[in-house]
């Protein structure tokens, strides 16, 4: 018996649902991308939509809590293997983002996305909850690497963090609207900068 999920799982209609939902998105924009026009390039009816997702928008915070999943696991399986911050640093720039959902493939559309959302005030609570848990895999992150750094930086994991994670939003945000001087690899860029202004060395 089928029934509406509030969190689908990666199954194999949501993952092809979220491609072309990311694609459409990408081709018409969001505001204009319509259900029809979604599942038409997944190939489903709209039958198949309504069974996994109420909405657009809700199909919407779907993708973008499996992007927050899939890259929490992804960078803390990094930091398992690399656990100073110039390793960790150098296995970000060279990940395969191939392999990636599409909005680890497509920043830009992810912070597009986070825009439509956010204007719709009562999805807000939505955003939130992915926020915190990118504000703590960063902050995760950077406890980790400062134990391991040659010089023991004093850093407030949390509050560093939020930091960065709203320098990278910049960032994106930046790229989308002046792509020429904002290289794609700008965010990792300014954390080797800050790292070298503050003295922090890998051990």
């Amino acid at each position: 018996m089928s029934r509406v999920r509030t969190r689908p799982t990666r199954d194999d209609t949501c993952e092809k649902l979220f491609e072309a939902a990311a694609r459409v998105f990408e081709d018409q924009g969001i505001g204009g991308a319509s259900i029809e026009a979604i599942v038409a390039a997944a190939g489903f009816t709209r039958g198949a939509f309504y069974s996994n997702f109420k909405s657009k928008d809700e199909l919407i915070i779907a993708m973008i809590e499996d992007h927050v999943e899939q890259s929490i696991r992804r960078n803390l399986d990094l930091l398992a293997r690399h656990n100073n911050l110039a390793d960790f640093l150098d296995a970000l720039k060279t990940m395969d983002r191939s392999q990636q959902d599409p909005l680890g493939r497509s920043p830009l559309l992810h912070m597009e996305m986070i825009l439509f959302v956010a204007r719709a005030e009562k999805r807000r609570p939505e955003l939130a909850k992915r926020l915190r848990a990118r504000r703590k895999l960063i902050a995760d992150i950077v406890e980790t690497t400062s134990k391991n750094s040659a010089r023991n930086a004093v850093l407030n994991p949390t509050w560093t963090g939020a930091i960065l994670l709203a320098m990278e939003d910049g960032f994106r945000l930046h790229r989308l609207i002046d792509p020429e001087t904002t290289p794609p690899d700008s965010f990792l860029r300014a954390i080797n900068d800050l790292r070298r202004a503050i003295g922090i060395a890998s051990a």
